[in-house]
């Protein structure tokens, strides 16, 4: 994309703190929102001029952004727009990038366009789904993805990559491990059952909809006890929560091999440490419980940066908490979940500026 000229003119030294769900970190040196995909193509050849990284920020919600900020053009996704097509007993709809996750889901519950009701709730926005391979209560976007619109900066060129280009993993894909920097997501186009019955794979929801007194559950249903279910996690964003300034998840659930596994069973000395049976024959532990095992309650924390009081996978920023004091804490649960069980949390957010030691 180099020798293009550029008339884009960017915002310097914008606050981010803002922009993020844990309110903050410092300013971007570069600043540009792009309501349309011209103004991406223009701006990734401004930062490549340059020689400055470039960085995407959709809703906030999986960033960590440095005390100091970050050194880098920083463009804010604004594109938005939905369509359908139907096709038989599917429908496949394309967002842009810029759509808020959220009311899109709900969207497609009240077209009665089944695959994403369980995905209820999640902060962000429609272009960061595929990038983490977002995941909730037995669905993950992995399933109904056909393709994805990106700006492909190696290239210098729009692409669409169909699903299996993507290599879909556990909250990861091509876009966020390997090629990390390469990609731009524009839009993304799923394949949804239209008139289509919900999956309900998690004792929470079924637990959720029996206390409603709901047999057969309808994917509004399903939506509502989603909802509820995150609300009681403080799962959800809403300005009267306590715990609203986090990323949410701040850990992923750790997937073993037999042998850690056998070990993680030792140092526990519990037989009811919970536990999921992968397909390639690993197991899924859950983060939550080897932290909580690991001696940190929730509520608990220096100052103000603290565990969620109502799920401790979640770290909380308060007032006068600095970026530096919520990698700090969670460098401190890593090392002591890594002395206790053997096992190394990898974290879900990512983290803009300079990288702190430990983490």
């Amino acid at each position: 994309m180099s020798g293009s000229s550029s008339t884009l003119t960017p915002l310097e030294h914008v606050p981010l703190a803002p922009r993020c769900t844990m309110g903050v970190g410092g300013p971007a040196r570069f600043f540009v929102e792009a309501a349309d995909e011209a103004t991406i193509v223009e701006a990734a050849r401004w930062a490549e001029a340059r020689g400055l990284p470039l960085r995407i920020l959709g809703g906030g919600s999986n960033i960590v952004v440095a005390d100091d900020g970050v050194d880098a053009l920083v463009v804010q996704v604004a594109l938005r727009g939905i369509s359908a097509r139907p096709d038989g007993d599917t429908v496949e709809v394309t967002a842009a990038a810029g759509e808020p996750w959220d009311p899109f889901v709900e969207r497609a519950v009240a077209g009665g366009w089944a695959g994403l009701e369980c995905l209820s709730g999640i902060p962000g926005l429609v272009g960061a789904t595929p990038m983490q391979n977002v995941g909730a209560y037995g669905q993950e976007v992995a399933e109904t993805v056909t393709a994805v619109r990106v700006l492909d900066r190696r290239a210098g060129a729009v692409a669409t990559l169909p699903a299996a280009d993507c290599v879909f993993g556990y909250r990861t894909s091509r876009f966020k491990s390997g090629e990390a920097d390469r990609f731009v997501v524009l839009a993304v186009t799923y394949r949804l059952a239209r008139n289509g019955a919900p999956r309900v794979r998690y004792a929470d929801l079924e637990k959720d909809l029996a206390a409603r007194g709901i047999a057969r559950p309808s994917l509004r249903d399903v939506r509502e006890s989603v909802l509820a279910v995150r609300r009681s996690k403080s799962m959800v964003l809403d300005p009267t929560d306590a715990n609203r300034r986090s990323c949410g998840s701040f850990f992923l659930n750790p997937i073993v091999d037999q042998a850690l596994l056998a070990r993680v069973e030792r140092a526990a000395g519990d037989a009811g440490m919970p536990r999921w049976p992968e397909a390639d024959g690993r197991t899924k532990l859950s983060a939550a419980w080897l932290i909580e095992r690991a001696g940190f309650r929730r509520g608990d924390g220096p100052g103000p940066v603290t565990l969620s009081t109502r799920h401790s996978l979640a770290i909380v920023c308060h007032d006068g908490a600095r970026a530096t004091d919520v990698t700090a804490f969670a460098a401190a649960i890593r090392t002591r979940v890594e002395m206790r069980f053997g096992v190394r949390l990898v974290l879900e957010p990512v983290l803009w500026g300079r990288r702190p030691a430990g983490l």
